[in-house]
């Protein structure tokens, strides 16, 4: 199946004048979720425009400490790749250079402490979009549009990026039943 991008859904359902916005029951943790997942599908497109725009602002307004951030994650993320992999090469140097290895720990200390200041602004970045898409998804009531579109990516008519996510991240619709039903046993004992 074809992965097909939601389309962008006017502003004005999305924030404006025509949104319908409501405070989640916090005691229903299942019906909040399915909320979270039924919008997170249905406004997509929004969501990216959303984090696009607010990881440019705060690009624009710390460009190196942005570009320095984002190289500083990449890197650490490839080091713990690299280091998972290769253990033995870094016992190897530890054991036969440990002078070097003790530097080698300094100055990466060093740099990282120096540098920290644009691996906040990154993950400033980075997690104000994502904190503001859960928000919105959580107190965002759903439409009747809304639950049209998911019950067709659910049952596999439509397939888009964020349903490939959540799939990936075991978030999808008949598990969170099966997760109600299992509650609603637990409940009942």
């Amino acid at each position: 199946m074809e992965v097909q991008f939601a389309p962008l859904r006017p502003w004005d359902e999305f924030l404006l004048g025509s949104a319908r916005f409501a405070q989640p029951d916090f005691r229903d943790l299942v019906k909040w979720n399915n909320r979270v997942i039924s919008n997170l599908l249905y406004y997509q497109s929004n969501y990216l425009a959303m984090a696009v725009g607010i990881f440019i602002v705060i690009g624009f307004m710390n460009p190196l400490e942005i570009i320095l951030g984002g190289a500083v994650v990449v890197l650490i993320f490839m080091g713990s790749m690299w280091a998972s992999e290769n253990k033995a090469a870094i016992g190897h140097f530890k054991r036969h250079y440990p002078t070097m290895f003790v530097l080698t720990i300094l100055l990466m200390s060093y740099f990282f402490i120096s540098i920290i200041g644009g691996v906040m602004v990154f993950l400033l970045g980075i997690t104000l979009p994502i904190l503001l898409m859960f928000v919105h998804a959580s107190l965002r009531l759903r439409n009747l549009k809304n639950k049209f579109e998911n019950k067709m990516e659910e049952v596999g008519l439509k397939k888009s990026p964020m349903g490939i996510f959540l799939h990936a991240l075991g978030q999808e619709q008949e598990h969170l039943s099966k997760f109600a039903d299992m509650l609603a046993a637990q409940n009942k004992d």
